[in-house]
């Protein structure tokens, strides 16, 4: 981040101590505490809905979060001389959630429930200008991007042995992605859909999970948006099973915790399977291959490429161990 960026602390009615740099962020100690200055690159109008939703989080009492600064002129946005765009949000001391200590991760799984519990803005006006999240039709992108690199590796003469070894298992992911987008759209956005009063934090993981003395505290909200609440507790999930070879214990746990403040229903256990059966990891992989430089491919593609299939029978047996009504 650019230094030139602290003047614009001027801005706002706080008295700094000192700043320091962090990752990707200008970190201020001021009269009014911890704060952090990050740029923004959202459209204008969700920084206001982001705040209207933190407001909301902070009035009900059920989880600690992060708020945002407004300006000595009643601004959320603040621009440097190159019309960089910069948010001042309130931080706090401490450390990430342990991904590898399954009590933390069962503490964060409830909090996500409460935050759920919380950020239901039924009847807001400002909830109705914000539009729902289609999880099909992302999907369907991502199906459309793995047939073109299909296409692209079959006339592709040379294959390098990273290529090779993805055409071997290309048409199996393949499958599974149109079979899952398929009964996502018709489960989850049929003419039946709720209204999507939630909204989600969109960006649930561990990274964003900060533990400190007084409990926890939910950073990071640039990503909220209206769509099932599963959408939280997926990706919560699954950036931890994978990195605990999908257990099935840990899954558990993480289903129980959040079950155990905010039950799940049928259709939520239909699409939090859907969810994770859609080999999302797999598409990330091709994606990051086909948009980077194929002349010189990294070997922590072929690492990443190895141990998705290697955990692929790890995770049919998670699947059908914790959704049997919806695992075929």
């Amino acid at each position: 981040m650019n230094d030139r960026a602290v003047s614009l602390l001027d801005q706002y009615e706080i008295e700094v101590r000192r700043t320091w740099k962090g990752r990707g962020a200008i970190l201020c100690d001021s009269d009014r505490g911890l704060l952090i200055m990050k740029e923004y690159g959202g459209p204008v109008e969700k920084i206001a809905f982001q705040e209207y939703l933190l407001s909301h989080i902070r009035e009900s009492g059920a989880v600690r979060a992060e708020s945002l600064l407004r300006t000595k002129e009643n601004e959320l946005i603040v621009r440097d001389q190159d019309r960089t765009a910069y948010i001042v949000k309130t931080y706090c001391e401490g450390k990430e959630c342990d991904h590898k200590n399954a009590g933390e991760c069962g503490s964060a799984a409830e909090t996500l429930a409460k935050l759920h519990g919380a950020s239901d803005l039924s009847g807001s006006g400002m909830l109705e200008e914000q539009p729902v999240f289609n999880m099909g039709g992302e999907y369907e992108k991502h199906n459309r991007e793995l047939k073109k690199v299909r296409k692209f590796l079959r006339e592709k003469s040379q294959k390098t042995d990273f290529e090779i070894y993805l055409m071997k298992h290309y048409d199996y992911f393949l499958d599974i992605a149109l079979q899952i987008t398929g009964e996502l759209s018709y489960y989850a956005y049929g003419e039946d859909s709720f209204s999507f009063s939630i909204v989600c934090h969109g960006d649930y993981q561990y990274h964003n999970i900060i533990q400190t003395d007084e409990g926890s505290v939910l950073i990071n909200f640039e990503k909220c948006v209206r769509d099932y609440p599963v959408r939280d507790l997926y990706l919560f999930m699954r950036k931890l099973l994978e990195k605990n070879n999908w257990s099935q214990a840990l899954g558990d746990l993480l289903l129980s915790s959040y079950n155990g403040v905010r039950p799940l229903d049928e259709r939520d256990y239909r699409q939090l399977y859907l969810r994770f059966a859609y080999p999302e990891k797999f598409w990330k992989i091709v994606n990051f291959y086909y948009n980077s430089g194929k002349a010189w491919i990294p070997g922590r593609n072929m690492e990443k490429l190895e141990k998705l299939f290697a955990q692929e029978r790890e995770k049919k047996l998670f699947l059908k161990s914790l959704f049997p009504s919806c695992a075929p």
